[in-house]
């Protein structure tokens, strides 16, 4: 029943129409001529979007709520808000980097300049302590070689004030005080005891030398990679970055990887040299330790020449006292002849 009274309400008389359908224009059509056919027209830009509803349906009708599209004014586009950016660091330069640099990767930048440091201190106090014992060791064995005997060879090495000093200072020392304390033992046992003696010396003397060349291997060995550490832990910093950014600019990630270079380059800076000055420093080591070596061996040939001359000065006298002997026994064996 309530359904064709709507039908009916719905086919009645423009009359009868709502208020709000009677107040919308008609569309103005276009009418097609005799004797030609309707063309096709184009869909047009509605006035109002929305049809008008029937208010017995209980449908209200459009409001301000749908306002109508104008073709004269168009659509502005939305702009997406720029993405923050990271801006680089205005000092790009090694100490503003080390400045801006994790907590890690400046202990890191700080060891290694100590390291740095280290190194070229050990260089200067080395080259200067091995340079002097050198050239007083080469001194002393030139005054060695032109000696006659021990005792003038220990009196051309010593110094001003009549003290052996140095090395082969040592050396000297050690067998003139052995050749003292063995002069009445034979001279195989002596020339042995001395050998030792020299040898011992030679060896302390190479070590104490060599003291603090051993920290230059450990820091070449070691500095490039705590300089690799600093760069894995900046490129580590440098990620964590992007992903709390969440963006890939090249400008988030690039302070961090600057800072990590700076750590491996000052790890190459402390590396390098400490391998090549201990390398210097072992070839000069064992050139002093054959310099001592020389000056031991010219110690032994005075020592073996004084011992022999000792022993022809020896030699003589028992055979004149045999012979002083062997006459009186004669002497005294012989028969007496009575004299006449």
């Amino acid at each position: 029943m309530s359904l064709s009274v709507v039908v009916a309400q719905a086919q009645a008389p423009a009359d009868t129409a709502s208020p709000t359908a009677q107040a919308q224009p008609a569309a103005p059509t276009q009418q097609a001529a005799p004797g030609q056919q309707a063309s096709p027209t184009l869909p047009t830009t509605p006035t109002n979007p929305l049809p008008p509803a029937l208010p017995q349906l209980g449908i209200n009708p459009p409001s301000a709520a749908h306002p109508p599209l104008t073709s004269g004014t168009p659509a502005t586009p939305v702009v997406p808000a720029p993405a923050a950016t990271a801006t680089l660091p205005h000092d790009l330069s090694p100490w503003g980097m080390f400045m801006a640099a994790d907590i890690v990767v400046k202990g890191v930048m700080l060891g290694l300049a100590f390291a740095s440091l280290v190194t070229w201190t050990i260089w200067l106090a080395k080259a200067m302590e091995l340079a002097a014992a050198k050239r007083s060791a080469g001194r002393a064995l030139r005054r060695i070689e032109a000696a006659e005997n021990l005792s003038a060879a220990a009196g051309a090495a010593a110094g001003k004030n009549g003290k052996l000093r140095g090395a082969v200072g040592q050396l000297l020392s050690a067998a003139l005080a052995e050749t003292r304390r063995s002069a009445d033992l034979g001279e195989d046992g002596i020339k042995e005891r001395v050998a030792i003696a020299l040898s011992r010396i030679e060896a302390r003397a190479g070590r104490s030398m060599a003291r603090g060349t051993g920290l230059l291997a450990t820091i070449g060995s070691t500095a490039p990679f705590v300089g690799l550490f600093g760069t894995v832990w900046g490129i580590m910093n440098s990620f964590i970055g992007i992903s709390q950014a969440k963006t890939t600019n090249l400008a988030v990630v690039a302070p961090g990887i600057a800072e990590a270079l700076l750590a491996t380059a000052i790890g190459l800076v402390a590396a390098i040299p400490a391998v090549i000055i201990y390398n210097v420093f072992a070839r000069a080591i064992t050139g002093y330790r054959a310099t001592l070596s020389d000056a031991s061996g010219e110690i032994l040939r005075h020592l073996s020449r004084d011992l022999e001359r000792r022993q022809r000065a020896v030699a003589p006298a028992p055979r004149s006292a045999s012979a002083s002997s062997a006459s009186a026994a004669s002497a005294v064996s012989a028969p007496l002849v009575p004299a006449e």
